[in-house]
């Protein structure tokens, strides 16, 4: 039965708000005085792109008959924090904690290529949504009073969402300890070159200004 403790509420939680303050602060370029502004559109891209993930892997690992549960890792939450402060996010709040036996490589791969797909996914409907804006409001870039007040907010707080649900798929994705990437190298190389690839392209767009200045 798929369900949460209230451990993993807690953790969850927790996890999401520090986060999204170091994503609000690398954003803000840790200026306090727009922290404010930043933070609720922030939260947004976070939200879902963290619980989100954490929940694939749940989901996945809870239908191969495991039980998972997320906990936070109290070291990484200062280390997110931190790193924010030097221009870059290393992102590693917690993880889901999967209990079982005889998990094959195979299992563990599809476990783990459930969160970076799920961001990569939603990197692509906040991108669409994003150019779909853009495209009834193209002055909007230039000029904040060429569209409603509700368009500019909606449309900055999708580009932040696509690019940290971009970033959030590509980090995951280095094939490294115990990154998502490195379970999935594992189970399958070719896999996880396309995957990654494909986040990294994702990455390269939303911070080289291609569709947004």
């Amino acid at each position: 039965m798929f369900k949460f403790s209230s451990n993993e509420i807690r953790d969850l939680f927790i996890s999401f708000l520090v986060i999204s303050l170091a994503f609000s602060l690398l954003f803000s370029r840790a200026d306090f005085s727009k922290l404010a502004e930043t933070l609720p559109m922030v939260m947004v891209g976070v939200g879902l792109g963290f619980i989100f993930h954490e929940v694939a892997h749940k989901i996945t690992a809870m239908r191969y008959g495991y039980w998972a549960e997320y906990k936070t890792w109290t070291p990484g939450l200062f280390i997110a924090l931190i790193s924010s402060f030097f221009g870059f996010i290393f992102a590693a709040p917690g993880a889901v904690h999967i209990y079982g036996q005889y998990m094959s490589d195979r299992e563990n791969g599809i476990i783990s290529i459930a969160g970076p797909l799920t961001n990569i996914l939603l990197s692509l409907i906040f991108l669409a949504v994003a150019i779909w804006i853009l495209s009834t409001f193209p002055l909007l870039t230039t000029s904040i009073i060429a569209a409603p007040e509700w368009a500019y907010i909606l449309f900055i707080t999708c580009v932040l969402g696509f690019r940290i649900n971009a970033f959030l798929a590509l980090f995951n994705l280095i094939p490294f300890s115990i990154l998502d990437g490195a379970k999935i190298f594992r189970w399958n190389p070719l896999i996880w070159l396309v995957i990654a690839g494909f986040a990294g392209i994702l990455v390269f767009i939303s911070f080289t200004g291609f569709f947004f200045n």
